[in-house]
């Protein structure tokens, strides 16, 4: 199995206020969302966004991430939704309410005018309502469970799209093949051809009558046909594609055995695209005929519509 660097997830939980009766009642509630986005990236990149409540979870949650993830930029945020349910809330932390009211006092000294906090605020200030709140260690607990639900399914989400990428990579390595075959027994026959119009261009090029009785020269004709067959030779080792069209084979091959392998492929095949379009744009550049230079521009078309896909696996 092949992984995608991109995906989405996100876990909810609701966490009932220490102290609540059932279903949450006499009580405040905390609603914990945990919501994971990643991209593609070389190496793996996490960025965290949380309240200050739970930021003790961010070690045990990157700790939980590299040991699932190993490339790819991946954002971590992490909400509180607080919910109070006022109809029945809980006793009154009065040492708080003190506490609340000597600040206020000591802020309206300072500046006479500031507004006085209303009721509504003051029940929401943390600890005010005794067994309300919901417990550090709970919370934590929350976060982490949440965290780990959304890592799962993260998993699940790249795990679904890079089998479908995966399923495209095989696709165009199958047609590069089928390319490659199509060309393969076509090649001697192309250099011959070339090599003849070489020859008889060479021929009147050194004044060698094409016909019968032709003139003769100044110069051996045991010379000029060495001298034809030497260039003759020499073009016919500079347009030879066969070691070009072996190791596109070998390379097709091996991104092949790469994507049914599995697993962290991404580099390996990055570097696989490299090759394969290395040959290719040999292929293109030592071309002797349209056929061949044809088949090297879909080649190269292919190899860049792997490369983009491949940046997204990891």
């Amino acid at each position: 199995m092949i992984y995608s660097m991109t995906g989405y997830a996100s876990a909810t939980r609701e966490v009932v206020a220490d102290g609540a009766g059932p279903n949450g009642a006499g009580g405040s509630g905390v609603g914990v969302s945990v919501e994971l986005r990643t991209v593609n990236s070389r190496f793996l990149d996490l960025n965290f966004r949380m309240p200050e409540d739970v930021r003790a979870t961010e070690p045990q949650l990157r700790e939980m991430l590299m040991s699932k993830l190993s490339r790819g930029k991946v954002d971590i945020r992490i909400n509180l939704n607080r919910v109070e349910q006022t109809a029945n809330a809980g006793a009154l932390n009065r040492e708080a309410l003190t506490q609340l009211a000597t600040l206020e006092r000591a802020v309206l000294d300072v500046f006479p005018d500031a507004e006085r906090m209303r009721t509504g605020e003051i029940l929401r200030w943390p600890g005010v309502l005794a067994e309300s709140a919901v417990s550090q260690e709970t919370l934590r607990e929350a976060v982490l469970a949440c965290g780990k639900q959304a890592i799962a399914d993260l998993i699940e989400v790249r795990a679904r799209e890079g089998a479908a990428l995966g399923k495209v990579l095989i696709d165009n390595v199958t047609e590069m093949e089928a390319i490659v075959a199509r060309i393969t027994p076509l090649v001697p026959e192309l250099i011959a051809k070339h090599q003849q119009k070489i020859v008889e261009r060479l021929q009147d090029a050194l004044g060698i009558a094409t016909n019968e009785g032709g003139t003769s020269t100044s110069v051996p004709r045991e010379e000029i046909a060495e001298r034809i067959r030497q260039e003759v030779t020499m073009y016919g080792i500079r347009i030879d594609i066969a070691e070009e069209l072996q190791r596109l084979t070998a390379h097709l091959n091996e991104t092949r055995h790469v994507l049914q392998k599995g697993g962290k492929v991404g580099k390996r095949l990055d570097f696989m695209m490299q090759e394969l379009n290395r040959e290719a744009n040999t292929l293109g550049s030592k071309a002797a005929a349209k056929e061949l230079a044809d088949a090297s521009m879909t080649l190269k078309l292919l190899i860049e519509q792997m490369r983009e896909q491949v940046q997204n696996l990891e």
